[in-house]
């Protein structure tokens, strides 16, 4: 029997708005178009680690009493995750407000609602879990309990510090690989002095930053190992953070070393950044493999 993958986090409903530019403090921007899109960097990962990366995917979540959950969990269902969920009958479902700009970047806000709900106690058996894979949108003293739980089960822990934020040391003592992008690598790190430094200072055994359209950087058992990016035409970043997470766990789930593992995920991200959304970007496994595979005969002999 395959061993599955526990994504424990966050869910939230998407509210996304185009326009020409993400706004400066005190700036309206007209926007041109929005739309409603399941999201949650949790339920992203998951959904990604299910999709994208074929593996058996569990998720620990907190949802509401609301129709915004009943979205969520629809969209979790269909792509196949196993879902624990914590039902809050105070708190709505969580939300996030997004504006995505021309050039595909975007600005995040983010009411928890009911993300705020996960406690310690809330976690699932570990039992045939080889990952645990947790974010910063729910209660950090959940994040910690949950991380030192696995860790002294033997279940590998997979930490994506996002939103960014300083976190305390019995949690980064619990975490077997951080995936971090620039700015959360510096807070944790204390330290702009460049990414090789920051990454000097991490106390976790792997770590990788997400360097956006430059690849990303794994420092891995005292060596460093960089993967330049795919190339494409960008419309939407929402989802390719999370993409790569949730691709990049299901492949070390299944046994892929982490250079292999880098690879898929990487071309993950790059797809999900063609398409609008967040859960709605996310590829299938046959649409990495294709990208792989072309990307591969390009490459001389």
């Amino acid at each position: 029997m395959s061993r599955s993958v526990l994504v424990a986090g966050s869910a939230n409903l998407d509210f996304v708005v185009r326009a020409s530019h993400v706004p400066a403090p005190g700036e309206t921007v007209l926007g041109r178009g929005f739309a409603c899109f399941p999201g949650g960097k949790g339920a992203n990962q998951a959904v990604a680690a299910a999709r994208a990366g074929g593996a058996p995917v569990q998720m620990l979540l907190a949802l509401g009493q609301d129709a915004p959950a009943a979205t969520l969990e629809a969209s979790l269902r269909e792509a196949g995750v196993q879902l624990h969920v914590v039902r809050d009958s105070v708190q709505p479902t969580g939300c996030a407000f997004i504006c995505v700009s021309d050039s595909a970047e975007n600005a995040i806000t983010v009411a928890p609602g009911a993300n705020n709900a996960l406690r310690g106690e809330h976690l699932p058996s570990l039992d045939g879990v080889s990952h645990l894979l947790l974010q910063l949108e729910t209660p950090l003293d959940t994040v910690t309990a949950y991380a030192r739980r696995a860790r002294a089960a033997g279940v590998g822990v997979v930490l994506n510090a996002a939103p960014a934020r300083p976190l305390p040391a019995e949690l980064l003592d619990a975490v077997d690989l951080l995936v971090v992008n620039e700015s959360e690598l510096a807070a944790i790190a204390g330290t702009d002095d460049g990414v090789e430094a920051a990454l000097a200072r991490v106390a976790v055994p792997t770590v990788i930053v997400t360097l956006g359209s430059r690849g990303c950087l794994a420092r891995h058992e005292g060596e460093l190992l960089r993967l330049e990016a795919f190339r494409v035409d960008a419309v939407d970043t929402t989802a390719a953070g999370d993409t790569f997470c949730g691709v990049l766990v299901a492949a070390l789930s299944r046994g892929d070393g982490l250079r292999p593992a880098l690879r898929r995920a990487s071309a993950a991200a790059a797809l999900a950044c063609t398409r609008a959304g967040a859960q709605a970007s996310i590829p299938q496994t046959h649409e990495i493999d294709t990208l792989l595979a072309q990307v591969s005969a390009t490459i001389p002999a």
